[in-house]
């Protein structure tokens, strides 16, 4: 049994649709995919509509956060969170905001790369975006208008954190959202806490406490864990006797990742399954 979860669609920053996804993951050889867009859960219908037989979709969604780093400055950090009430009203006025955040957040990095680049259009980047914008919709703007090759290119230069034309957003602290996730009957798992490649590192004494409160797993197997931080990551599973994840983190030709190419064991899904009262895999 095959189980991927975490992948995203072009409902937020992937070049799939929801649809496309899914006959996708089946044609990989998925039984199981999760569907986790940043910030909001609009692809979930299409997605479960258009299931190919015999492909089981796990509805989630990646949500924006912010915890304390290893030095012990705010972090950004990506917390997953799985078969939760979307109804849930507190739920989704923070999506709605966060949501808003985004807009806000690439319009300004677009008018301010506008200002170098004049054939980017901030209002056309907009208009291209799904429910939940992010950088990948700024990094293929350039690729498209030649001022980089890649999309990877782009986030290593012009989009990195300390680029000139980098915005902040408000994110959600990490406490909080773990909170509202279990209120609403759903599983959080921190995403690739030991990604180094992008930054700044979660502290693990973090993740410790969020376990204290409620957080559910911790996502081990991932591209950006060398084989030393799956290591870490797992033992760190174990001894807070959270639930242990494997997931492709795929956006498509976004990124040079494979549908599959990290799974997940049958018997953490089944854990996370259990564990979950908001609404059913």
């Amino acid at each position: 049994m095959l189980i991927d979860l975490h992948t995203h669609s072009s409902v937020s920053d992937g070049t799939d649709t929801p649809a496309e996804l899914v006959r996708a993951a089946r044609d990989k050889g998925l039984d199981v995919v999760a569907i986790t867009d940043h910030d909001t859960t609009a692809g979930w219908d299409e997605a479960r509509d258009a299931a190919p037989a015999g492909l089981t979709v796990v509805r989630g969604m990646e949500m924006s956060c912010v915890g304390r780093g290893i030095d012990g400055d705010p972090v950004p950090v990506h917390l997953l969170a799985y078969l939760f009430d979307p109804t849930d009203e507190a739920f989704d006025e923070e999506l709605e905001r966060l949501r808003s955040e985004r807009t806000a957040r690439i319009r300004s990095m677009a008018e301010l790369l506008a200002v170098d680049f004049p054939r980017i259009d901030p209002d056309e980047i907009l208009g291209a975006t799904g429910e939940s914008a992010g950088r990948p919709h700024l990094a293929r703007a350039l690729v498209d208008i030649g001022v980089v090759e890649s999309v990877q290119q782009a986030f290593d230069t012009h989009l990195s954190t300390k680029s000139r034309y980098y915005v902040a957003k408000i994110d959600t602290p990490l406490e909080r959202a773990v909170e509202m996730i279990d209120k609403a009957g759903g599983v959080s798992v921190v995403a690739h806490a030991r990604a180094r490649k992008r930054g700044r590192l979660l502290d693990p004494d973090h993740i410790r406490e969020l376990a204290a409160i409620g957080l559910g797993g911790v996502e081990v197997d991932h591209a950006d864990h060398d084989a030393a931080d799956t290591r870490f990551m797992r033992d760190l599973a174990v001894e807070l006797d959270l639930i242990a994840t494997g997931s492709s983190d795929y956006h498509g030709s976004n990124k040079v990742l494979s549908l599959g190419q990290h799974t997940t064991a049958v018997d953490q899904y089944e854990r996370l399954v259990a564990q979950a009262s908001g609404v059913q895999a």
